[in-house]
């Protein structure tokens, strides 16, 4: 019992760092877009989601990425063990290119 709880705790001193540094990276990418909502540059996730999920049946939602240089939203679905990616336009809402 010893042995797996020791096993456990040095499994997870890996994951710690690692988690850290996907959280850190994260508020900015919430800061830009935080910005450019009260800026009125681009449209909020929710109406985005809104527009892009319901044209997507089948599919589970993964979630969003924001990308401020480019000002589009990649939404993140995958069925069947294949990960699509959505690219939209966070201005218009449009859908502006799917990868496979």
């Amino acid at each position: 019992m010893r042995f797996a709880i020791t096993l456990l705790v040095a499994s997870l001193a890996h994951v710690v760092p690692t988690v850290s540094l996907a959280q850190q990276q994260r508020p900015d990418e919430q800061n830009e877009v935080r910005r450019d909502l009260r800026s009125g540059a681009v449209r909020s996730l929710r109406d985005i989601e809104r527009r892009v999920l319901p044209t997507k049946p089948g599919m589970q939602y993964l979630g969003p990425e924001y990308d401020p240089s480019a000002m589009v939203y990649r939404l993140k679905f995958i069925r069947d063990g294949r990960v699509v990616f959505v690219d939209v336009d966070a201005r218009t809402g449009q859908v502006v290119g799917e990868s496979r």
